[in-house]
């Protein structure tokens, strides 16, 4: 039965390096999900591996183990260096969807001091998210942002910036609403940095907000077009 199988061991990950060929006992070292896949598993674990595989196998967790403790290395440098900068990173970790290593790479890639950006708009097309433009034939045509200097993203639900990203992404594609995306949040990050301020969250609605006549107008023409009459009146508290 499933459930007598034993517990998962950390040793389970190397059985095959070590020399493990049974399908049911490399099957019992499954973990999480894969513990519910266990007929699956068995399956999949029938075939063969050679001496070489075997010691490629073996290399590959110290190496990893190796890589690891290089990037605790530098995290520490890394946390060492933006010690003084503790404030800014708490304020831009304030913006959705902004971790504190978010923060970091910001902080990283432009610095604290907005001074050397005349504007917001000057900060995005130094970093390389200025949507393009692409031209030839007599036609002008989007093209795409070049990468900018470190990954910038951000989702979050019940915000205005996930509303920001929603309405975007149905008008123009989800690639293309994720650079629009970053480009607000580093937008909204030079005002934090320049003005050392925390988000200001507008709420999800603040789209609508700002086109509540437009909105109504389109809630109201379908069901007109439909034959039916329609009337909108404020809510009362």
């Amino acid at each position: 039965m499933a459930g007598s199988r034993p517990a998962p061991s950390p040793g389970g990950r190397n059985a095959l390096a070590q020399g493990e060929e049974d399908p049911k006992v490399l099957a019992e070292y499954a973990e999480g999900r894969l513990r519910a896949k266990h007929d699956d598993l068995l399956l999949a674990l029938h075939g063969r591996v050679s001496a070489h595989q075997r010691e490629m196998l073996r290399l590959q967790p110290a190496h990893v183990a190796f890589l690891d403790g290089k990037i605790a290395q530098l995290d520490t440098r890394v946390a060492g260096c933006l010690g003084p900068h503790e404030q800014e990173i708490e304020r831009l970790c304030t913006i959705p969807g902004v971790s504190q290593r978010v923060a970091q790479v910001i902080l990283a890639a432009v610095g604290t001091d907005m001074a050397r950006f005349p504007s917001a708009d000057h900060l995005v097309s130094w970093a390389g998210m200025c949507p393009g433009n692409n031209e030839g034939g007599g036609k002008r045509r989007p093209a795409r942002s070049r990468h900018g200097n470190e990954p910038l993203a951000g989702r979050s639900k019940e915000t205005h910036l996930g509303a920001t990203y929603r309405l975007l992404a149905a008008r123009r594609g989800g690639k293309r609403a994720e650079i629009a995306l970053d480009r607000h949040i580093l937008q909204t990050a030079y005002f934090i940095l320049r003005d050392g301020t925390t988000y200001r969250e507008l709420g999800a609605n603040h789209h609508d907000e700002r086109r509540k006549e437009a909105v109504k107008r389109g809630a109201i023409a379908r069901p007109k077009r439909l034959g039916f009459s329609v009337s909108v009146e404020p809510l009362t508290a």
